[in-house]
């Protein structure tokens, strides 16, 4: 039990080691590890920059308040007309008969 303790605490201190020092265990010269880091520092600048490019801007038009394009304003006294028939149409599964209904606004 004694061994196992001292195996674990000598891995924690390997490790606390490695954290502590990553310059010179990953980089025999301090200039190295200084040129490798302004390089990386120069590419995340490059894609930085590209990310804030501005979007295009995109206009945007408002609908009526009624939803109707173009919109008809019959006046105060107008009257709805309809006239409603029966149209054939013809299908692939047969010919069926549909109602249609035309309307329009007239002075009343």
């Amino acid at each position: 039990m004694d061994l196992r303790m001292t195996a674990v605490r000598l891995a924690m201190g390997a490790a606390v080691l490695l954290l502590l020092l990553p310059g010179t265990i990953l980089f025999e010269d301090r200039a190295e590890a200084q040129t490798a880091l302004n390089t990386e520092r120069a590419v995340t600048t490059d894609v930085s920059a590209q990310a804030r490019k501005r979007r295009p801007r995109v206009r945007i038009y408002r609908e009526d308040e009624r939803g109707v394009y173009p919109s008809y304003n019959p006046g105060p006294d107008a009257v709805r007309d309809c006239t409603a028939h029966y149209v054939q149409e013809f299908r692939p599964s047969g010919t069926v008969i549909v109602p249609r209904m035309n309307c329009y606004w007239r002075h009343g």
